[in-house]
């Protein structure tokens, strides 16, 4: 990874002092550092920056006539007494649009009766209107579609509802079409110059500025102000990640305000009693924009990407019922904590199919599997392409329910497709790289930075060589490096509350104005432990965190952190520098650091001097008289990577020991019996009903656990069904497969990774002390 360390741009004098008024605890120099560097240079700016009253926000006529028509119709609507229906989207910025507009139009318009709202089913359907959807809403009467977050590209459906009698008024924020809609009116800022204030705009602020219209329009006619729905909106802005400049950082500032402000009340006196569950369990405040970004966002976005339908999301987020709401938030906790689980086990699956790509020759990743479930894709690619510093785009073949079988507006059945999600990186458009691809596909939509796409199987080797030679065209000879960069540089003894309200001076954060990302060097961790977080029923959860403290020359006094989705093991040994973020953590009550990323800054003699001396070779000998020795730990089993020796000589520092390799040369069972003993195993337990754990397999078999995961992958192949609840698996066969069928390339595969995991057991066996040593220590 590369890293880019941001110049120091001192800012003048006069500035500082300004920006010191806004931070009175502080010198303010780090805050002015980074406001002068990210553009914000003369006292007006800084003004509309940091103080929301000092800022004008633009008129939702600003939208110019489209707005105008979709007035006209919804009094119409109302003189008509017609059937309204809310067509909203299964994420975060979807719901919270729904919520916005349930709760807006619900002041014209009575709930239930005359208005309704509609959200497909992340698992059966996929985004924007759909002809069976549509048909239903015909059937109960309905006259009029008001979209969010959602609409601008669905012309054919969109001719369907008029020819059924159904207007359709489009509120989004999505790329658009060559040509307008045949809509009643399309509200959508991307018809706006880019300059404008509103052009960042999300789905659910592109539904407030329809809902402010018609209060402007019908002022005599609201009960509720409408800095009511401010806070559904900075819910909605912050968990989308759009760029926060103009209206959108505007309203993310008053809705922050508004969503603290009801947490604070008595829980029987809150108007949104489900948000404020959710904080709780959570365990935020709902004060800074993380509280969104990493608590209330994931969790109401992890609902349909683990239970399809997330239409309760809605109440959950409008509801006044104490009792009901509460329920809701408890439920969507529990589905986060699964979306984790899931989430997790198939990044470890991406993770596998990347060994086996030439990253050097890539660069797009397009990766597939017919397992993966499709509600996680999409955080998986962000993820990879992260890490790998590529556009990621990961498809599922799993069947869908719906289209399968013809229809009146579809007279032949669907054929089976793969869909996925794609995620961008730095400055590659990611929506015009899949749309030049769009006579291999079969639907597509998004923005920049993520898209949801559709093919035939058979289309994704082609879809994949076509992508990745236009992106390689479109980049000429430049490379495509994963990077972070660090906006400042600071010390141990400069972290603290202090630095964290000076920073706080930038808050909201987000796309265009990035958490600050401070540089530490020469520092080094201790008390180092790595667990698995928990739920809020204090069950353990499939997922990773690290807490350390970090040291530097600095002071004496050591400062607490953590590292999400890592291993205390990956922290390098002794000195290094790394990139982090400053935090606040409202459950432990205290001041911590988020660590990014970290690396090494001690050179490889000098570790390998050290090394030489913790190193103690005891292979193929009577290792009995180290057991008792307090000061030597003991390595019993043969590795199969240096990642499995790095971690045990990583314990051996951080624990002031030596490390004895004291493995024999293996004794191997033949793969095809490995094979035949998983294959007997899972009869027995399908036979008997019983489940068996990871550990268990793994000592049975005498594996490592990604050679077990193509184990488990065989034994589905070959008819077996293996499902996991926490740590146990249960497995069910259907006995009409010969599941002894070793010819099976599934098979083959198991077979060949025993084969690769016996073959370095071997070479560990013998490998001289020397080379041990060398390489040891080296990264991956």
């Amino acid at each position: 990874m590369q890293w880019i360390i941001e110049t120091p741009e001192k800012p003048p004098d006069w500035f500082i002092q300004i920006v010191k008024q806004y931070t009175p605890a502080s010198m303010g120099l780090y805050a002015a550092q980074l406001l002068w560097q990210r553009g914000i240079k003369d006292k007006q700016k800084l003004a509309a920056f940091t103080d929301y009253k000092t800022y004008q926000p633009a008129s939702p006529f600003e939208f110019g006539a489209e707005m105008q028509l979709a007035m006209e119709r919804l009094q119409q609507a109302r003189n008509n007494n017609d059937k309204i229906a809310i067509w909203g989207d299964f994420d975060a910025d979807g719901i919270t649009a729904t919520a916005v507009l349930w709760d807006g139009l619900g002041q014209f318009f009575e709930q239930n009766t005359q208005l309704t709202y509609y959200i497909p089913n992340r698992l059966k359907e996929s985004h924007g209107l759909n002809y069976p959807g549509i048909d239903n809403l015909q059937k109960q009467g309905c006259k009029l579609i008001v979209t969010c977050d959602t609409g601008s590209t669905n012309i054919n459906e969109i001719i369907y509802a008029q020819k059924l009698g159904i207007d359709v008024i489009v509120t989004d924020h999505h790329t658009l079409p060559e040509e307008r809609p045949p809509v009643t009116a399309i509200i959508n800022p991307r018809y706006l110059p880019s300059e404008h204030q509103l052009f960042h705009f999300s789905g659910v602020a592109v539904a407030f500025k329809l809902i402010e219209a018609l209060y402007l329009t019908l002022p005599n006619v609201p009960q509720n102000p409408l800095t009511d729905l401010l806070d559904l909106v900075a819910v909605g802005l912050i968990a989308d990640l759009v760029q926060l400049s103009g209206d959108c950082r505007y309203l993310a500032q008053l809705g922050i305000q508004k969503l603290q402000a009801d947490f604070q009340q008595p829980v029987t006196a809150r108007r949104r009693p489900g948000i404020g569950r959710l904080l709780e369990l959570c365990q935020k405040n709902g004060d800074r924009p993380t509280d969104i970004s990493f608590g209330l966002g994931p969790r109401i976005n992890a609902v349909s990407r683990i239970q399809g339908d997330a239409s309760f999301c809605v109440e959950l987020l409008t509801s006044r019922d104490l009792k009901h709401c509460h329920q809701l938030a408890e439920f969507t906790e529990l589905a986060n904590t699964r979306r984790k689980s899931v989430q997790k086990d198939v990044q470890a699956q991406v993770a596998q199919k990347l060994t086996q790509l030439d990253l050097s020759t890539t660069s797009v990743i397009v990766l597939e599997d017919s397992q993966w479930p499709a509600g996680v894709l999409g955080l998986v690619a962000g993820q990879i392409a992260q890490e790998t510093g590529r556009p990621t785009i990961l498809l599922s073949t799993e069947e869908r329910t719906q289209g399968t079988t013809p229809t009146p507006y579809s007279p032949l059945p669907t054929p089976l497709l793969a869909r996925g999600s794609a995620r961008s990186v730095n400055f590659v458009d990611l929506y015009q790289l899949v749309k030049k691809q769009a006579h291999l596909l079969n639907s597509f939509g998004g923005h920049p930075f993520a898209a949801g796409l559709s093919l035939l199987p058979e289309n994704i080797p082609l879809f994949t060589d076509a992508i990745n030679q236009q992106l390689r065209q479109t980049l000429g000879g430049t490379t495509l490096t994963p990077t972070v960069q660090a906006d400042l540089t600071v010390t141990v003894a400069d972290l603290g509350k202090e630095l964290f309200l000076e920073l706080k001076l930038l808050e909201p954060c987000g796309m265009g104005n990035p958490v600050p990302k401070l540089l530490i060097k020469n520092c080094w961790f201790e008390n180092s432990r790595h667990r698995n977080q928990q739920d809020w029923k204090g069950k353990k959860v499939q997922y990773i965190k690290t807490d350390f403290n970090i040291r530097d020359e600095s002071t004496n006094s050591p400062f607490p952190g953590i590292w999400w989705g890592h291993y205390k093991d990956e922290l390098p040994l002794g000195r290094c520098d790394c990139i982090a973020e400053l935090d606040y953590n409202t459950f432990n009550k205290r001041y911590e650091i988020r660590l990014i990323a970290v690396r090494s800054a001690v050179n490889s003699e000098a570790i390998n001097c050290v090394y030489s001396q913790i190193i103690l070779d005891w292979r193929n000998q009577d290792y009995s008289e180290l057991i008792n020795q307090h000061s030597v730990l003991v390595m019993v089993d043969c590795p199969t990577s240096w990642d499995d020796l790095r971690g045990w000589l990583r314990r051996c520092l951080y624990n002031n020991q030596q490390l004895a390799i004291a493995w024999s040369k293996p004794n191997h069972q033949p793969p095809r019996q490995i094979w035949l003993t998983l294959v007997g195993i899972a009869k027995y337990l399908s036979r008997t009903n019983q489940s068996v754990t990871r550990f268990q397999l793994l000592e049975k078999l005498g594996i490592r656990d990604q050679t077990l995961f193509w184990g488990i992958e065989a034994l589905k192949y070959l008819g077996f069904t293996v499902t996991r609840e926490d740590r146990d698996f249960h497995i069910i066969w259907n006995n009409s497969t010969n599941c002894e069928n070793i010819g099976d390339a599934s098979v083959e595969r198991f077979l060949a990774a025993i084969r690769e995991e016996q073959f370095q057991q071997n070479y560990f066996a013998e490998v001289p002390l020397s080379t041990i040593i060398a390489i040891a220590h080296k990264p991956a």
